[in-house]
């Protein structure tokens, strides 16, 4: 995988686990994950991924990645357009599925099973009750055993997309 790739599926990781609330903070984070970044890649990255800063709770602002509307295969139920990178960032780690009754085992490339579990939560599946993610295997359990065989359909159709 391309280092801007791997830089970029973790800063979609960090933003999700972490309230960042700026790209100094951004930098300084992913320097400890072991990315030398410069601001002006990051600003590129910000823009590239299409983040957004959102006001919390607490009165504070965090980065998270864009949703827009339209006609995406990702969740035709709530028409969420996922930011390309997004996809790509989970085209990119998958490698294969096994559905285990409710639960789909996802394997990953190694290093990735976090960013390609954070895109699945992106996609905003209402029959995926959760996701947990190791390494390179992501657990991810559905509502329903019959729902199992559409969420695999659904990968699918992002993976060939």
């Amino acid at each position: 995988m391309r280092k801007k790739e791997e830089r970029q599926s973790r800063i979609l990781n960090l933003i999700s686990e972490n309230s960042i609330q700026t790209q100094e903070e951004l930098v300084e984070t992913l320097e400890k994950s072991g990315f030398k970044v410069t601001q002006a890649t990051i600003s590129r990255d910000i823009r590239e991924l299409k983040l957004t800063k959102i006001t919390t709770s607490a009165d504070t602002q965090k980065y998270i990645a864009l949703k827009n509307n339209s006609n995406s295969p990702i969740n035709p139920s709530i028409q969420n357009n996922i930011s390309t990178k997004v996809i790509r960032v989970f085209k990119a780690g998958f490698l294969t599925i096994d559905v285990a009754h409710n639960i789909l085992v996802i394997k990953t490339l190694p290093g990735m099973g976090q960013a390609v579990a954070s895109a699945i939560d992106t996609f905003n599946y209402t029959d995926i009750v959760g996701t947990i993610a190791g390494d390179d295997t992501i657990f991810c359990a559905i509502k329903d055993i019959s729902k199992a065989t559409f969420i695999v359909d659904q990968f699918n159709k992002i993976l060939k997309t």
